[in-house]
């Protein structure tokens, strides 16, 4: 099981506000889906934070993404682990598959994969 990367998740209502925020330290868009919007480093593509008005499925904005090799696996390791599972494991119509997890610190983490 790998990483891929992880990034803060920001609930915001200033979407364009945070784009040009952000860009100031050189971040550009990479996704927009009107409600959520990914910015990236150009040198380091990576480093990213996203920011989110409310997530389309989910009751709660996650807290930080946390991009995995294999969704599955690690769904089933806290599920063994009793970890606290906020959202379900679900495919999105986005194109991830994901589920939300409680950390110890009561923060929310989505934990995806790209298919």
């Amino acid at each position: 099981m790998s990483i891929r990367r992880a990034m803060p998740d920001i609930r915001s209502e200033t979407m364009a506000e945070s784009r040009e925020f952000y860009g100031l330290m050189g971040f550009e868009e990479v996704m927009n889906l009107g409600w959520v919007m990914t910015l990236a480093s150009p040198s380091n593509p990576t480093a990213q934070v996203t920011f989110m008005t409310h997530d389309e499925t989910a009751t709660v904005v996650p807290d930080m993404s946390v991009e995995v090799d294999d969704v599955d696996a690690v769904h089933a390791r806290m599920v063994d682990n009793g970890a606290e599972i906020v959202h379900p494991l679900r495919d999105e119509d986005w194109g991830v598959r994901r589920f939300f997890v409680r950390d110890p610190n009561g923060r929310v983490v989505n934990v995806v994969s790209h298919e």
